[in-house]
């Protein structure tokens, strides 16, 4: 992948993972609940999550591109047209509803205990339960890819950058999620809307580039 090319998906990542999504109130719940260090945990399987549904999309985009020298032009189309789609509905979503979570709250009698590897499954759970992201790879993913490359090694970076992108924002919203829940009531509007004119933008602007 170019570097130019990498930077603009680089940008465009960070924009995504400041989007409001199931995994980010997870973390900001497990961020007020059990503190930065142990929703560690529940990051890592997201992002473990995240990566294995990069690479369906990647194979699924791999079979496409075998079949038809075509195909990844249709995909850029079809897929900013999707993206832009998500844009307007985020534009249009009423602010997230959180629930405050005092900072001294324990698990209820007889909860199961929140061990690394139960945090890590609900995680993980929250990363590939939901089949509208599989959908958003498959839309997103060919607006950076090159025909012409390595498909693999394409995919290794893009998989390794959303990972380290979107376990630095989550770590972000663990360590702020006393913080942050009220800002997000106030400002949820705002915030989706920004989200959603990025959306917006990506969906017009990248299927024209080259």
């Amino acid at each position: 992948m170019d570097l130019n090319i990498w930077l603009v998906y680089l940008l465009a990542v960070v924009g995504l993972s400041l989007t409001p999504g199931p995994n980010s109130l997870l973390v900001l719940a497990h961020g007020a609940l059990h503190g930065r260090v142990r929703t560690l945990w529940t990051i890592a399987g997201g992002a473990v999550g995240f990566a294995g549904l990069i690479g369906l999309s990647m194979l699924g985009i791999g079979a496409l591109l075998q079949s038809s020298a075509h195909a990844l032009t249709a995909m850029k189309w079809v897929g900013g047209a999707y993206l832009v789609w998500l844009g307007i509905q985020l534009w249009r979503a009423p602010p997230m509803q959180l629930e405050a979570v005092p900072a001294t709250a324990a698990p209820a009698a007889g909860a199961p205990a929140a061990t690394g590897g139960r945090l890590l499954r609900q995680g993980l759970l929250a990363a590939i339960s939901n089949p509208k992201v599989l959908l958003f790879y498959g839309a997103f993913l060919p607006q950076f890819i090159a025909p012409g490359r390595d498909l693999w090694l394409q995919f290794v970076v893009m998989a390794g950058t959303f990972a380290v992108v979107e376990c630095l924002v989550e770590f972000g919203l663990a360590s702020l999620a006393h913080r942050i829940r009220p800002w997000l009531q106030r400002s949820g509007r705002k915030f989706n809307r920004a989200c959603g004119g990025l959306f917006g933008w990506m969906g017009a602007a990248l299927p024209m580039t080259h």
